[in-house]
């Protein structure tokens, strides 16, 4: 039997939408991810950039379970010594709101050239507002 290899130009690619509102935003971020990623297509392999763009509306509201709202950190060290900073959820959120789902699709994804190429797939936006109308995105049920 042999192995049958597409050619990313011959794949075709969706635009999906997925709303956070009210969603543990590790479920969007694991949904994100994968369609990304194209898992849920046939001709998967791990190696090619396969995947849909992915539009992430009203990542602001997504939820946290728990409570790590107020107990997970967020750390940046600049490299310097005494250049640690260290920010909680609800710090975060208010600076910069796409920062913590940005975070999370991020880390679910490959760590290297392609897992770069990946989320630049992903669009995040903290309103329900997203300027991609024109490609007709699919709305995704979390």
């Amino acid at each position: 039997m042999k192995t049958i290899f597409v050619k990313p130009k011959d794949v075709v690619r969706k635009w999906y939408v997925l709303d956070a509102e009210g969603v543990p935003m590790g479920r969007v971020a694991v949904k994100a991810a994968n369609l990304a990623r194209g898992k849920h297509k046939a001709c998967y392999v791990p190696h090619q950039e396969i995947g849909d763009f992915v539009i992430i509306i009203n990542a602001e509201k997504a939820i946290m379970t728990g409570n790590k709202e107020t107990g997970k950190l967020y750390y940046n060290y600049s490299g310097f010594p005494g250049g640690m900073k260290v920010e909680t959820y609800k710090g975060i959120l208010a600076k910069k709101p796409t920062y913590p789902m940005e975070k999370a699709v991020r880390g679910m994804l490959p760590h290297g050239a392609l897992g770069n190429k990946l989320f630049a797939n992903v669009k995040i936006y903290a309103g329900a507002e997203h300027p991609h109308a024109a490609q007709n995105p699919e709305k995704l049920e979390i």
